[in-house]
């Protein structure tokens, strides 16, 4: 059987990794296009294991928590009515967390907006830190008992919602805002439990790893048709991601990759080492 050299499987993951959608990826490797989903799905599976591997008793002191929608195979409106309700198809949340010192991403997870989904987050979260942190999240009231659960009283967590306005006048018309996000007005700030430091209390952070995502993942494109059609692919490219951006990319303001600065690594990872993962 036929197999990519190791230079086509690193100019295959560079163009996915800079956002390029498959077929994108098609036009400027040479590469055919079930071939280029087949090396998604490898790489993506050795992310994960990768991840699941060295993102352990993690010094973190400071997480902010969000989550991030997308969807799979069809808009929830346009689900067929057999496939109403099955995971993978419609809307999926993809829960992140990011360490607001080091820029780490330690935990992720792509699911739905629910309680269960709430509670294994939080819980594969909880048990990759090493010490006490400082947590702070957007107002969904399932984060209150997954945090409650897991954590216990060993965490300061609070809550930060944003109160938003609009500056739209009555004579505008409707389009003119249509796809512009509202002013915000001020932000509430909730002591959940334990002694957050108030000056630490946001979630820009988490809030600009969003951006990162729709930025570098074709899926995560709104208006597009390069969304996923299965819901193990998103999963895949979310992995992906994650773990190039940890290891391969670095910050900008920190000048090096998040993984240096939280010395989960003590290098700067090239593609060809990330392709190597899916040999281990």
């Amino acid at each position: 059987m036929n197999k990519l050299t190791r230079e086509k499987r690193v100019r295959v993951i560079a163009a996915l990794v800079e956002g390029n959608s498959i077929r994108a990826t098609v036009r400027m490797t040479g590469v055919a296009k079930n071939t280029v989903s087949k090396l998604l799905c490898d790489i993506g599976q050795a992310c994960e294991r990768y991840h699941d591997r060295v993102m352990a008793d993690l010094p973190c002191k400071r997480l902010q928590v969000d989550e991030i929608w997308s969807f799979c195979y069809a808009k929830q409106k346009n689900v067929p009515e057999p496939l109403k309700g099955t995971f993978g198809y419609g809307d999926v949340w993809t829960w992140v967390a990011i360490d607001a010192d080091t820029k780490l991403v330690p935990q992720w997870l792509v699911g739905l907006r629910t309680a269960e989904w709430a509670d294994a987050f939080i819980g594969d979260l909880a048990y990759r830190l090493k010490n006490r942190v400082q947590l702070t999240s957007d107002g969904l009231k399932v984060y209150l008992n997954a945090v409650e659960e897991v954590f216990g009283g060993e965490v300061d967590y609070a809550t930060l919602v944003k109160i938003y306005g609009s500056e739209k006048s009555p004579e505008e018309p409707i389009t003119t805002h249509k796809y512009s996000p509202g002013q915000v007005t001020g932000c509430q700030l909730t002591v959940i439990q334990g002694k957050p430091d108030p000056r630490h209390i946001s979630t820009s952070y988490v809030e600009r790893q969003n951006l990162t995502m729709r930025m570098s993942m074709r899926r995560f494109t709104r208006l597009t048709n390069g969304f996923s059609k299965k819901v193990e692919n998103l999963s895949y490219a979310v992995a992906l991601h994650f773990v190039h951006y940890n290891f391969c990319r670095i910050h900008q303001s920190l000048r090096m990759t998040p993984a240096m600065k939280a010395k989960v690594t003590d290098h700067l990872w090239d593609l060809d080492e990330l392709v190597d993962l899916i040999d281990q």
